[in-house]
C-alpha cells in the first residue's frame, strides 16, 4: 500500500500545495520562493527518501515567516495523512547528525500527541542564512509537530555555522521520521499499551 498524501492549503498570506510519500527515493520538485528553504526542503526529501512536490506562493514582500510557517502546518498534515493508521510502524525514531563542525540530535515520538522541543538553538547566531530568516527554524518544526501530532525535540550539541546546523536538524528529522514510519515485522498492530496511537 502506497503512503501518500496531498495537501492544499489556501489564506489570504499564503497559497500551498504539498505532495508527499514516505516510501520514495528522495525525488523533490520545490518551488517556495526561498532558495535556502528550498535547498533545506531538497535535504529533508533526499535523507528521508521521501518525495516531495511542494510549491508555496507566500507574502514574500512582507516577510518569509508566512510561507514557512504554513509549509510547515501542511507538511505535518501529509504526514499524519500519509502514516494512516500506525499499524505496523516502529513509531519512534531517532538520530544524531554530524555536519562539519556541527552535531545535531533529532528524537520523533509518532504518538498522537504535540510537543516540541528544541535545546541549544542559541548556537543559530546568524540572523538569515541567504534570503531565510533563522527564526523561522522553531516556527516551521514546531509547526509540523502539532499538526502532525508528534513529539520532536531537537538538541543542538554543537555547532558554529548556522547553515550547518540548521542543515543538520532538517537531514536528522528527516532521518529520524524515516525510522519512525519504518515498518517492523515483528509489530502486529500499533506499538502502544493502550492499543491505539
Amino acid at each position: 500500500m502506497s503512503r501518500m498524501a496531498e495537501i492544499k492549503r489556501e489564506t489570504g498570506e499564503t497559497r500551498i500545495a504539498l505532495s508527499l510519500s514516505l516510501d520514495g527515493s528522495g525525488k523533490a520538485q520545490l518551488s517556495t520562493g526561498i532558495g535556502f528553504f528550498d535547498h533545506m526542503m531538497d535535504a529533508f526529501a533526499r535523507h528521508g527518501l521521501f518525495d516531495v512536490t511542494l510549491s508555496v506562493q507566500g507574502d514574500l514582500e512582507v516577510d518569509g515567516h508566512h510561507s514557512v510557517e504554513d509549509t510547515g502546518i501542511v507538511l505535518g498534515e501529509a504526514i499524519r495523512q500519509a502514516i494512516g493508521d500506525k499499524k505496523g510502524i516502529r513509531r519512534y525514531g531517532y538520530f544524531i547528525l554530524p555536519m562539519d563542525e556541527a552535531l545535531v540530535l533529532c528524537a520523533v515520538d509518532l504518538c498522537g500527541r504535540p510537543y516540541f522541543v528544541m535545546d541549544g538553538e542559541e548556537k543559530i547566531a546568524a540572523p538569515m542564512v541567504g534570503g531565510f530568516d533563522t527564526e523561522l527554524v522553531r516556527e516551521f518544526f514546531y509547526s509540523v509537530s502539532y499538526a502532525a501530532g508528534m513529539n520532536l525535540h531537537f538538541k543542538i550539541l554543537s555547532g558554529a555555522n548556522s547553515h550547518h546546523i540548521i542543515e543538520a536538524m532538517f537531514k536528522a528529522f528527516a532521518k529520524a521520521l524515516d525510522m519512525a514510519t519504518g515498518y517492523d515485522t515483528r509489530i502486529e498492530d500499533v506499538l502502544s499499551t493502550k492499543g491505539c496511537l
